[in-house]
């Protein structure tokens, strides 16, 4: 196969196939391809397939059009582990908040963590802070793979993303979209979750790359196909362009792709907060350690190995004498709250203690603030909705 490409500017040109050419306008690049497809089921007509599925079912995303490696750097960030629909927002304050690396590396961690809150996954907001630092103290940006790759919290993936989409460099992207399209089409066994899956897989991806200046654009509609064509999920063979190539749907083995080797066990823990109140003041908690949730803020906590229940906490080990006393005034918000996370269930209470003074038996440093102050600290999902739910801010 021979790819040529050529600047065009034209904005409504549309696909035209025959047995030996297909030709695509590339909106969201704003150059146009003339490619030969001499084989039918090649490696290099899959990515001329894809090219054209890409013009005219590829996403308009605001973080697309552009080369500029910060956008693309924190886009890639925050969609680790998130859904396109709610990541959308986000970058858009993210980036309206901290429009520049020098921005993000000048701001408090604390500053960061408030504008993540929601998304999960906040190492990737402490690693994002401390990368920035990272760019800013060389100077600028890397523009090399193995450099990016340096940076806190880029791993093959992230790094791969930037080089092609910012800098047009042919290293391609491997994200489970990508698993999921390249395992099924080519109906490969080895399991995704093993390191000789994962090197495989990368091969096999950097071996479908297509000609340099087409590497960007091919990886997008790679990523895209995997998330809109290609769903785990109830995907629609019928309508795909790749299906008289793909082999699972030859062998009616769809389902069965991606491999896996094994599969991680849902563990549930059992937190039990309590909101402690003085006056017009209440107690927070800075979550430190490297547990979930590291950096930001809580009420007061007491984790228990199994269920128990909220009237039975006050006579554990563990239990702040300051929180038992008789004119410590108790109420029982919510009990058995369910909050999922990837591999830990969460199963959670809330109780709001009132107390005349402020307790000095609580085992961890508290940060005592007033109701109006709250909406300046970074909270779990969890705890945020629970403030706003019961009207605690």
């Amino acid at each position: 196969m021979q790819i040529y490409s050529f600047l065009a500017r034209k904005e409504n040109i549309s696909l035209k196939k025959t047995p030996f050419f297909a030709f695509c306008h590339l909106k969201t690049l704003n150059f146009a391809l003339f490619i030969r497809c001499d084989m039918i089921k090649d490696g290099s007509d899959f990515a001329c397939r894809l090219l054209a599925w890409y013009h005219e079912n590829g996403r308009i995303l605001p973080w697309r059009g552009t080369r500029d490696p910060y956008v693309v750097w924190i886009s890639e960030i925050i969609l680790q582990q998130t859904r396109v629909s709610l990541g959308h927002d986000y970058f858009l304050r993210f980036v309206e908040r901290f429009p520049d690396v020098g921005t993000l590396a000048a701001a408090s961690e604390d500053e960061v963590l408030k504008c993540w809150q929601g998304l999960g996954y906040y190492s990737r907001a402490r690693n994002l802070h401390a990368a920035a630092r990272q760019v800013v103290e060389r100077g600028g940006f890397p523009d090399t793979y193995p450099d990016i790759r340096k940076m806190k919290g880029v791993g093959d993936y992230t790094a791969a993303a930037i080089a092609s989409f910012a800098f047009g460099l042919p290293y391609a992207v491997v994200d489970g979209n990508v698993y999921r399209v390249l395992s099924r089409f080519f109906g490969v066994e080895e399991p995704i979750d093993t390191g000789r899956g994962r090197k495989y897989f990368a091969a096999l991806a950097q071996e479908l790359l297509p000609e340099t200046g087409l590497v960007a654009g091919y990886n997008q509609a790679l990523m895209d196909f995997g998330a809109m064509q290609c769903v785990p999920k109830g995907a629609d063979c019928g309508v795909c362009p790749l299906s008289d190539g793909c082999v699972a749907f030859r062998d009616g083995r769809v389902r069965d792709f991606p491999v896996k080797s094994r599969s991680l066990a849902v563990k549930e823990r059992y937190l039990h907060y309590i909101y402690i109140k003085v006056g017009g003041e209440t107690a927070l908690f800075r979550r430190e350690g490297n547990d979930i949730w590291k950096g930001l803020y809580e009420p007061w906590l007491m984790e228990t190995e199994e269920a128990c229940p909220p009237e039975r906490l006050w006579d554990l080990e563990g239990m702040p004498v300051s929180l038992c006393r008789k004119e410590a005034v108790r109420t029982l918000l919510c009990e058995g709250v369910r909050h999922q996370l990837t591999h830990r269930t969460l199963v959670c209470d809330l109780q709001v203690v009132e107390l005349p003074e402020k307790p000095a038996d609580l085992g961890r440093k508290a940060v005592w603030v007033r109701a109006g102050e709250l909406a300046g600290f970074a909270f779990p999902r969890l705890v945020a909705k629970w403030l706003e739910r019961f009207s605690l801010t």
